[in-house]
């Protein structure tokens, strides 16, 4: 029990990619032998995250689980992991989603699917790296390798124009790539200039980059911000997303929209908040501003669009707005909103992506007006569809509410944003989200039944029931009791927005 608990990030980290080893060994042929042990060693990393975080001890600051191995030692860098409040409750997503993303698409998937299977176990292996790293240099490299497997999952197994989407896709996240690398290589050559040691070691960078001057914290935080603002994405570097959505099979849909676009947010409050606080100062603002235009544009743009999966996707750019301005807020309200938002987003908008992929391989269109009076043909489809909808658009005792809420609640009254505008402006977006959703489902399930292939739909089996009810199972239990989770994450977030005060009130500027 003791080496496990020494080294479980690592298991956490690699069991996918072991997994993916052993079922490269395998007969092609065999694909519901390929597709089990594809689940199995998920859930079996998804096990693991339970135990992390019921072992984790949140009233400990600081890093936990930590795990050191020297790289390269003349430049301080390391294989350092290790996990806090606020990487805790996306590594519990990812490695949630992972499996459930999985057993939803059981039987949509016949072609290639050993290939399809590792490359969603390699991807997981990036992205629990990505928020257990705490070494810039290792967060870059997982970072990195992530990209690879949604590439080839978007363009060998996505729609009719998946060549276009993947590499829009590598194109947008590599351009932010390269500006990141760029920062992490010159905020370990000023850890030389002030310390006498490069270093890539996340923890002692946090109290070195604060030192540098304003100048170089702008150009740092500008690198930092901007690969984070496109993988979110923030407006207007959104137009990669509806493409690699649309054109994704629903698997990767599911992880692309629950994980791989809270990297930019999670990037923002990790890195380029603690790391750059003056340069965070004036450009919150202005960041905060481009997060409302999201929010109102997002939701906006949803409503007109005739394709049910385009609206997700662009209802995406909506909500991922509402996370970045909670970060921007920068009470404890706000950034404890858009952390738990990062997770019901995940939840509430992959459940709905596995709900556009359960009906297009029914009908094989995803357009709106090809459907109507389904709430009679598949009534449980209509049911749990109603729920996951109610949940996106923040209805009481849901967890959209809870996220949207603190949000709102800290952004009214944040001393960073100084203004109650943003709040009063983000606030519209719930109006509107309540409206483009309503709007498709009422089209959908009460709708006129236009065309007779309608009424031949069969209604969700029980693999399809089962992997949707496990995420409602969450959707309920942070709209209920969300504490299980915010009590996690807060001290993580008390002391990030604490440090931040004292920065504005310049307590630490006199230590330069």
């Amino acid at each position: 029990m003791e080496w496990l608990q020494k080294h479980i990030l690592s298991l956490i980290i690699f069991l996918p990619l072991l997994g993916a080893l052993l079922i490269s060994l395998i007969n092609n042929g065999r694909k519901n032998l390929i597709k089990f042990l594809g689940i199995l060693f998920s859930t079996l990393t998804f096990v693991l995250s339970v135990y992390v975080f019921i072992k984790y001890e949140p009233q400990k600051i600081g890093f936990q689980f930590v795990e050191f191995y020297p790289w390269i030692k003349s430049l301080d860098i390391a294989y350092r992991v290790g996990i806090d409040g606020i990487s805790l409750l996306l590594l519990v997503l990812t490695t949630f989603l992972t499996p459930v993303g999985l057993l939803s698409t059981w039987g949509s998937v016949e072609k290639r699917v050993k290939g399809y299977v590792i490359m969603f176990l390699l991807l997981e292996t990036g992205m629990n790296g990505v928020f257990c790293a705490i070494d810039t240099f290792l967060f870059y490299i997982f970072w990195e390798v992530m990209l690879i497997p949604m590439y080839f999952i978007i363009g060998i197994w996505g729609g009719e124009n998946r060549i276009y989407a993947a590499v829009k896709f590598v194109i947008y996240t590599m351009v932010g790539s390269l500006l990141m690398l760029v920062a992490i290589i010159a905020l370990g050559n000023f850890a030389l200039q002030i310390n006498g040691q490069f270093t890539g070691d996340l923890q002692k960078l946090y109290e070195i980059a604060p030192k540098i001057s304003l100048n170089a914290q702008i150009l740092m935080f500008l690198a930092f911000t901007l690969s984070f603002a496109i993988k979110v994405p923030l407006f207007p570097f959104h137009t990669w997303l509806p493409d690699a959505h649309v054109e994704a099979p629903t698997a990767g849909s599911v992880i692309l929209a629950g994980v791989l676009l809270k990297m930019g947010t999670y990037g923002i409050l990790r890195f380029s908040i603690p790391l750059f606080p003056d340069a965070t100062f004036i450009f919150l603002p202005y960041i905060a501003t481009l997060a409302v235009i999201g929010i109102i544009y997002g939701a906006l743009v949803s409503f007109v669009q005739p394709d049910l999966k385009k609206l997700v996707a662009y209802s995406s750019v909506s909500h991922l707005g509402f996370v970045v301005l909670g970060l921007m807020g920068l009470t404890i309200e706000s950034v404890q909103g858009g952390l738990i938002q990062m997770v019901n987003h995940g939840l509430s908008t992959g459940a709905l992506f596995m709900l556009v992929g359960m009906i297009y391989d029914r009908r094989h269109t995803r357009m709106i007006e090809e459907f109507g009076g389904l709430a009679r043909i598949m009534p449980i489809y209509a049911t749990l569809f109603m729920i996951v909808a109610l949940s996106s658009l923040g209805l009481p005792g849901l967890n959209g509410f809870v996220g949207e809420f603190l949000i709102l609640l800290g952004s009214f009254k944040s001393k960073f944003l100084g203004t109650s505008a943003f709040a009063i402006f983000a606030s519209t977006g719930v109006i509107l989200a309540a409206v483009y959703l309503l709007t498709a489902y009422q089209r959908i399930f009460f709708g006129k039944v236009t065309k007779p292939e309608n009424e031949k739909i069969k209604d969700l089996n029980l693999r399809e029931a089962i992997s949707l009810v496990l995420v409602l199972i969450f959707i309920v239990w942070i709209g209920i009791y969300p504490n299980t989770f915010l009590k996690k994450s807060e001290p993580s977030v008390k002391k990030i927005v604490e440090q931040m005060e004292k920065y504005r009130s310049g307590v630490f500027r006199a230590q330069r």
